[in-house]
């Protein structure tokens, strides 16, 4: 037999639990994600790092990335978009505020999009802007013109989000020469490229490279220490890289036990420090390559 006590309380109790399971259910994923423990890397760790492009898919890799809890590295130039504004300016403050808040790094990759083509005998770099007042044409710049672009970047995200970028650069298009190398070394920032197996191939012809081609190569050759490079959306390809591929690598690089950082627990460039690079200058560059 009950306590009479019991009985008397026992309505209000009933009235009453419905909402007491709610609260609970609502409450408990907060408290079960805190409580998780660290998930062990039995493969290895990954970089995931993201350029700058149409900026198509840059909210949804940003989600997906939340989702995962995953932290990336974001290289910038002032591309156009497809809302017909570019990446830096003041419209994707709110963007890039969000990301820098998730806790990702930043690099630069030069502010115009700037091709280097080759290295000239006076030790100055010829070079190819997509963007800006020099779209398109080729010029003759000297390695501090060339750290002055890298800079532009740094200097533009301060004035967007109050933190400065990351000392990491990548060139476009991967177009590495010697000068390049050497002037950006010495305006103090590091080259970052990709590895073999890292290259998402969302820049080919979707005909020819299929998402589930891509998806099922990197799945297969990805290995521990992998730098893994991809866009926030590419202008020609007509099925879109960052949909049909990035979730399903996560995940499926998750079941074989990788982790994922930024590239400021990469090996390499671990302790590359973050801040104003513009006070470095970039005259031993000459002299270096």
């Amino acid at each position: 037999m009950f306590p009479r006590m019991f009985l008397r309380v026992l309505p209000t109790l009933r009235r009453n639990l419905p909402a007491a399971a709610v609260a609970l259910a609502t409450l408990a994923p907060a408290t079960l994600s805190l409580a998780q423990p660290a998930r062990a890397c039995s493969s290895g760790t990954l970089y995931l790092s993201f350029d700058t492009g149409s900026q198509s898919q840059a909210e949804f890799i940003a989600q997906t990335l939340r989702r995962h809890h995953i932290k990336a590295t974001f290289f910038m130039a002032n591309e156009k978009t497809v809302n017909g504004d570019y990446t830096l300016d003041p419209t994707w403050a709110p963007f890039w505020k969000s990301l820098v808040a998730d806790g990702h790094a930043f690099g630069t990759h030069t502010f115009d999009h700037v091709y280097a083509k080759r290295d000239l005998a006076d030790g100055k770099i010829e070079v190819k802007p997509q963007f800006g007042a020099n779209g398109g044409k080729l010029l003759a710049w000297t390695p501090q013109q060339y750290c002055d672009e890298l800079n532009r970047v740094d200097q533009r995200f301060q004035t967007l989000t109050g933190t400065h970028i990351d000392r990491f650069w990548r060139t476009p298009g991967g177009h590495l020469t010697p000068h390049t190398l050497a002037a950006g070394e010495a305006c103090g920032y590091k080259h970052v490229a990709w590895a073999e197996a890292g290259f998402s191939g969302d820049e080919l012809p979707s005909d020819k490279w299929p998402n589930q081609m891509l998806l099922e190569r990197m799945l297969k050759n990805l290995k521990d220490g992998d730098i893994v490079m991809a866009h926030l959306g590419i202008w020609s390809r007509k099925d879109p890289w960052a949909p049909a591929v990035l979730e399903p690598l996560i995940s499926g690089l998750e079941k074989k036990g990788f982790c994922f950082a930024t590239l400021r627990d990469h090996p390499a460039y671990k302790g590359n420090l973050k801040g104003p690079v513009a006070e470095t200058k970039a005259g031993k560059a000459r002299k270096a390559s």
